[in-house]
This record gives structure tokens, C-alpha cells and sequence, in this order.
């Protein structure tokens, strides 16, 4: 089993110096990932929140590059409706020569309305322009040659996208999954596949089981490393701190019901999916993941917490202890 970590920095919108230490703090908590041989970092991006979330993930990932050697560093996601593909393909590609070829691109078409209606975007034209956000991506990570592009919102003259990714033919490329349609898509168009942290176990299951089934229909071998799956970390100690671990869990669960699922928060002790409770009911737990098929598990920490970080190394992560390449000291 390998294990990763999924998230972002917070800030706050006050004075300054309260944003400068969110995201140090996080710096500070991939540092201690990297030392402590988790394998992938995937880093989110949102815009126009209120809650202090990474907006610009690859250049958060570019300066995590340059302090960290081990752990590779993905988006999740670069929501591509938003943004210029050339533009987004020039930064991807810089970033995988700078991190020596540890980048990982991480792709979406974006759920959030309120994200769409801030860029005065229409939330129905999200696949289309999507679609053709990848075509000329693709394209301009493989061509050795100058090229043109004419589709319905793009267009580009005789362009070379320069620099080319150090990752050949380019990074992995992985998307964010959840409806059989999108995860039997992601397996046929040689996407690695991303879950959220709000499924059950059982869903999980239930997601590796069709995109390994449409990898085979489609001649890709799977390997158990092309799905990351994102759980939520709440490690206690004792019995005592049970009570406010699930408060947090419905807050955060709360917040992204809002946005995603609905009244999720009202039911968070049936939960399945987080990693919540005393250490050795979070190894019980990752052994059920690990029975259906999730070995490459990307922690998801409310906290961002360096000290939770090295509890889950000292105290889980021996558990699994095949394939990791450090453990906590």
C-alpha cells in the first residue's frame, strides 16, 4: 500500500501576515511528507471561495519542487474549462523539468456553479470546452512540430508549445471520477483516476472494479497505482477525543456536502469513508480499502498537521510497510 496526500493550503482574508504562515505551514507539512516517503502530493485548485482555498496549485507545486526530492507533486484538479490550454500546457510541462520529472496532471471539467458563474461561464459548456482543452493539450506535448488549432473556442496560428514536459510522451495524466460514464471515459482515454474522499468503501469497490474492468476491454493494463483514492485523516488517541474528531468531521463534511452531496453531515458516526478513530481502527479500515482494491491512498488532513503526519508514519504506516521508503523516526 502507498500512501499520498490530497489538499491545500488555507489562508485567511485579513492581514497578510496570516496568509504568508497558511501556507508555510503547508510547505512545511509536503517537507515532512517528502522525508517521510509518502509518494504523491495532489494539490487542489479553487477560485472565489471565501474559504482560502489554493488557486494557483502549479505554482504552489513549482515552489514545493525546489524543496522537496522524493514525493511527486500533482494538480487535482486543474479545472481546464477555466483556464488557456497553451498557457496551461507551457506551466505543466515547466513544472515537470523543474521537480525533474515528478509532476503528475491532475484534470476536470469543475462541479462548483458559483466557480462557473465567477468567470462568467455557463457550468453547461464545462465538457465541451474541456474536450477541446485536452485535444490541444495533447497535442502540444507531442507534435515536434508547429501546429494550428480552429475549434469552436480556441484557436491558435502555426504555434509551438515550448517547453517540452521531461516526461515522455508528457506527465501522467489523471481525472477526477465518480460516475460510471466519467470513470469508464478515464479508463479509455489513458487517464490514471482519482476518488474523492466521500465515498464508502463499498463505492470505492464498486469504482476500481469498472475502471479495471473497461481498462482490460480496452487493452491498458492496470496497476493498482493508477487509482488514488483520497480518505479524510482523524487520527485520536484516546476515547476522549472521539466526540470533537466527529465534529470536525461534520463541519468539514458540511461544507462540502453544501457543495456536492447534501445533508451528508447529519450521519457522519455511520460514515465509512474517513480514517477516523484510534490507530489501530484506522489500519482495520485501510485493510478494508486495501480488500477492494485501494492501495494508493491519498490522505486528506482538515489540519495540514505536521505532528499528525508523523503519528500516521509511526503508528499506521509500519502496518503497510511494503513499498514505503521511510518511516517516522
Amino acid at each position: 500500500m502507498h500512501f499520498g496526500l490530497f489538499g491545500g493550503a488555507r489562508t485567511k482574508r485579513s492581514v497578510g501576515i496570516e496568509d504568508s504562515q497558511g501556507y508555510q505551514a503547508f510547505i512545511d507539512y509536503v517537507i515532512e511528507a517528502d522525508r517521510l516517503g509518502f509518494r504523491h502530493m495532489f494539490m487542489v485548485e479553487h477560485h472565489s471561495t471565501g474559504q482560502g482555498q489554493v488557486s494557483a496549485s502549479m505554482t504552489l507545486l513549482a515552489y514545493l519542487a525546489a524543496r522537496t526530492q522524493h514525493i511527486r507533486l500533482g494538480t487535482a484538479v486543474v479545472v481546464l474549462p477555466w483556464h488557456n490550454p497553451v498557457l496551461v500546457a507551457e506551466q505543466a510541462a515547466t513544472l515537470d523539468l523543474l521537480s525533474g520529472g515528478r509532476f503528475d496532471f491532475g484534470v476536470g471539467k469543475g462541479y462548483r456553479r458559483a466557480e462557473f458563474d465567477a468567470f462568467c461561464i455557463p457550468i453547461e459548456e464545462a465538457t465541451e470546452r474541456f474536450d477541446e482543452a485536452v485535444e490541444v493539450i495533447r497535442r502540444a506535448w507531442t507534435s515536434e512540430e508547429r501546429f494550428s488549432h480552429h475549434g469552436k473556442r480556441w484557436n491558435y496560428e502555426n504555434i509551438l508549445v515550448e517547453p517540452a514536459p521531461l516526461q515522455r510522451p508528457h506527465p501522467p495524466l489523471w481525472l477526477a471520477a465518480g460516475s460510471p460514464d466519467s470513470i469508464r471515459r478515464a479508463a479509455r482515454e489513458g487517464y490514471n483516476l482519482l476518488l474523492d474522499q466521500l465515498a464508502s468503501v463499498e463505492q470505492i469497490g464498486e469504482r476500481i472494479a469498472l475502471y479495471r474492468e473497461e481498462c482490460g476491454k480496452v487493452g491498458r493494463e492496470f496497476q493498482p497505482t493508477m487509482v488514488g483514492t483520497a480518505r479524510a485523516l482523524q487520527m485520536i488517541h484516546s476515547e476522549a477525543e472521539r466526540a470533537a474528531a466527529y465534529e470536525t468531521r461534520r463541519r468539514v463534511v458540511g461544507v462540502i456536502g453544501d457543495l456536492a452531496r447534501g445533508k451528508l453531515a447529519d450521519r457522519v458516526e455511520e460514515d465509512t469513508a474517513p480514517l477516523l478513530g484510534l490507530p489501530e481502527e484506522i489500519i482495520a479500515r485501510l485493510r478494508q480499502l486495501e480488500a477492494v482494491g485501494a492501495t494508493n491512498i491519498l490522505l486528506v488532513d482538515p489540519n495540514a498537521s505536521v505532528d499528525n503526519l508523523r503519528s500516521f508514519a509511526r503508528e499506521v504506516m509500519p502496518a503497510f510497510a511494503t513499498g514505503l521508503r521511510a518511516a517516522a523516526e
